[in-house]
C-alpha cells in the first residue's frame, strides 16, 4: 500500500516537475517566457524590416520599427554596387568563407586541445597560465589593437592571408568554456584508458572531443560570428585588396565610409548588406543551437 502511495506521488511530481507533454504547471513559465522570447526577437525583426524599407521609411521621423511597405530595391542597389568593383564579389566570398572555416576548424582544435592539457594533464605553471587566459578575459579587442600590431609586424603577417586567421585563432573564453566543460569528465575515464595503453593523441581524438561536442559547438558558433564579421583585419593589416573580406568590403559602401554615394541610397544598401551578414550567423545558431542549450545547462549543474 505504502509502495502504490509512494509510486502514484512520484508519478504525479514526475509530471508536474518534467513532464512530456504539456501540463498545467508549465503555464506559469509561458506567461514568463513568452514576453522575454518576444523582446528577444525585436533586433532580429528590425534586421530584416530595415532591409525591406524603401527611403522614405529609412528617414521617416519619428522612426518606425515594421515596415509598411516592403521593396526590394536596396538589394537591387546593392548587387548593381557590387557588380562595379574592381575585384570580383566572388573573391571577397571566397576569402570570407576561406578565413572562417580555417578559422573555425583551426580554433577549435587548440582550444580544445590546450583545455585538455589544464584540465588533465599535470605540469608546472599550469595555474598561472590559466590564470592568464582569465585576465585576457577582461580585455576588449580594442585595447590591445596595438600590441597586437606590433607582435604583427614582428611575424612579418602584414598583408598576408594568414593574418586573418592567427592572431584570432587562441580564443580565451573558448579556452575557458572548454577547460570547464573537461573538468566535469571523471579522471577514472582517462585513467582506465591508459591503462589499457592508450595514448595521449588517442584519448583526446576518441574519448575527450566525442564527450564535450556541446561546448564545442558553442565555440564553433563563437568563431564563426567573430571570423565572418570581422571588417577590422582587413582595414588594419591588409593593403592588397584581393586578401581582403566580405565584410570589409561591405562597410565600405556605407555613406560614412564610401565617397560619391548618395546618403539616402547609401542607407539602404547599408541595411541590406546587414542582413546579408547576420543570415550566416543566424543560420550557423539555429543548426547547433541545441548543442549550445546542452553546453548551458551542464554548466548550471556544475
Amino acid at each position: 500500500m505504502i509502495n502504490k502511495r509512494l509510486s502514484r506521488y512520484t508519478g504525479i511530481r514526475n509530471a508536474g516537475i518534467n513532464p512530456k507533454g504539456f501540463h498545467v504547471s508549465q503555464i506559469k513559465f509561458y506567461v514568463i517566457l513568452t514576453p522575454l522570447s518576444a523582446l528577444m526577437l525585436l533586433p532580429i525583426i528590425y534586421i530584416f524590416s530595415s532591409a525591406f524599407k524603401p527611403p522614405d521609411e529609412l528617414f521617416a521621423f519619428p522612426p518606425r520599427f515594421f515596415v509598411v511597405n516592403p521593396t526590394t530595391q536596396n538589394f537591387t542597389d546593392l548587387f548593381s554596387k557590387l557588380s562595379t568593383s574592381g575585384i570580383p564579389i566572388s573573391r571577397y566570398l571566397f576569402n570570407s568563407i576561406l578565413i572562417t572555416v580555417i578559422t573555425v576548424a583551426a580554433s577549435i582544435m587548440v582550444s580544445s586541445a590546450a583545455a585538455y592539457s589544464l584540465s588533465k594533464k599535470r605540469f608546472k605553471l599550469k595555474k598561472m597560465l590559466f590564470a592568464i587566459n582569465n585576465v585576457a578575459l577582461m580585455f576588449v579587442p580594442i585595447a590591445v589593437t596595438i600590441p597586437r600590431f606590433l607582435v604583427i609586424v614582428e611575424l612579418n603577417l602584414l598583408n598576408t592571408f594568414w593574418v586573418h586567421i592567427l592572431p584570432v585563432l587562441a580564443m580565451p573564453v573558448g579556452l575557458f568554456l572548454l577547460k570547464q566543460f573537461i573538468d566535469g569528465i571523471p579522471d577514472e575515464v582517462i585513467e582506465a584508458a591508459q591503462i589499457d595503453g592508450a595514448s595521449d593523441w588517442w584519448i583526446y581524438w576518441r574519448i575527450i572531443l566525442p564527450m564535450i561536442r556541446p561546448a564545442l559547438a558553442t565555440i564553433a558558433i563563437l568563431t564563426f560570428q567573430s571570423a565572418w564579421s570581422n571588417a577590422e583585419i582587413s582595414t588594419l593589416y591588409i593593403n592588397e585588396e584581393s586578401l581582403r573580406t566580405l565584410a570589409f568590403y561591405l562597410t565600405t559602401l556605407t555613406p560614412a565610409n564610401a565617397t560619391a554615394v548618395n546618403t539616402v541610397a547609401g542607407q539602404g544598401i547599408a541595411a541590406a548588406a546587414a542582413l546579408i551578414m547576420f543570415l550566416p550567423n543566424l543560420i550557423m545558431f539555429i543548426i547547433l543551437q541545441g548543442q549550445v542549450m546542452s553546453t548551458m545547462s551542464h554548466s548550471g549543474l556544475k
